[in-house]
């Protein structure tokens, strides 16, 4: 899988961390996964073409001490689908920059 991991968080770091994602995507669907919506400017024709999928998403994993993003975008709606693809350079370039954004916003800096 390839992905964007942001390694040795601290545990106070990680306990503000996760209520930041709490706050804006809700509780985590999954364990500790969060779904991070895409902004559909960046979506390819193939993934603007499926609106019964939208909105389409990157998973963020958010472990004791790190922080996996997916480069892998994916629908909440279906296992499967032709949208389902790995992030272009550009869908690439807004995950990482939104992930940083929101660290530096907490003052997480590495």
């Amino acid at each position: 899988m390839k992905q964007y991991v942001i390694d040795e968080i601290r545990p106070t770091d990680h306990e503000r961390l996760k209520d930041r994602l709490d706050e804006y995507f809700g509780a985590p669907d999954l364990g500790d996964i969060y779904w991070l919506p895409m902004e559909p400017r960046l979506y390819t024709a193939t993934q603007a073409a499926h609106d019964q999928c939208h909105p389409l998403c990157i998973s963020l994993y958010l472990c004791p001490d790190s922080l996996v993003c997916e480069f892998l975008v994916r629908t909440k709606n279906r296992i499967r689908c032709d949208c389902m693809a790995y992030a272009t350079p550009a869908q690439r370039e807004w995950i990482i920059e939104t992930v940083d954004a929101m660290l530096e916003g907490l003052e997480i800096m590495f």
